[in-house]
């Protein structure tokens, strides 16, 4: 550029108003909008502190709950443990006194069908006479009974079936021995009645005994009280 060249000065700007320095009002307005958005921004964190309060608040009910759950989950274990064992005890007992109920009844015999008052007013004499031709059992010394009785009430019914006689030997081999002809024999006759003779067991044992008869012996006639074994 020569020495002569002009300089030419240099055009005002031509800015846009949205280009143009922001005011002072502007700028406050701004500030004002932050602060309206950070309030807010604190009231959310302050209802989100509360609701995590709430939770925690709720998550240790919860748990305190579960904790009691749990205490009486155990207690109930322990408890059904305890049902369980008295329930093995109440059994054992049970077989207990049932054995010695058998064997206080071991000397016991049972006569089914006898017709009322066919015995007379002796019923040892009865039986005396009577089981030695029933059994055709040769005893030395003859059969000897300590006692012997209908069992049961008097039925004032002459159809009903008769009450069973029960009486108790007094030596335990013939009572055996009277049995296992029982058992080899079955029924015996008297005019037209069968009788039968039967070991005399407890009402369990009975019952154990019965629910073999289908699979032990032919199903018993209406009237059996027990199968004789």
């Amino acid at each position: 550029m020569g020495p002569h060249t002009a300089l030419t000065p240099t055009p005002p700007s031509t800015m846009s108003d949205k280009e143009q320095p922001t005011t002072m009002e502007q700028i406050l307005q701004e500030i004002t909008a932050v602060s309206l958005r950070i309030e807010g921004m604190d009231a959310s964190i302050s209802s989100l502190i509360l609701e995590t309060k709430s939770m925690r608040s709720d998550i240790a009910g919860f748990q305190s709950r579960v904790a009691g759950l749990e205490h009486r989950m155990g207690a109930l274990e322990t408890h059904v443990a305890k049902t369980r064992d008295r329930d093995q005890d109440i059994l054992y007992l049970r077989s207990k006194i049932t054995d010695l109920e058998d064997r206080s009844r071991r000397d016991n015999i049972r006569l089914f069908r006898i017709p009322e008052n066919e015995e007379g007013p002796d019923v040892q004499a009865f039986l005396d006479s009577i089981l030695p031709k029933l059994t055709s059992l040769t005893c030395d010394p003859p059969l000897e009974f300590q006692q012997a009785h209908r069992v049961g009430p008097k039925r004032p019914d002459r159809a009903s079936r008769p009450r069973p006689i029960i009486t108790c030997l007094l030596r335990h081999t013939q009572t055996r021995q009277l049995l296992q002809v029982a058992r080899n024999h079955g029924a015996f006759r008297i005019d037209k009645y069968k009788i039968r003779i039967t070991a005399d067991y407890s009402k369990d044992t009975n019952k154990r005994i019965k629910a073999f008869f289908g699979f032990k012996t032919p199903t018993p006639s209406a009237g059996d009280e027990i199968l004789p074994l």
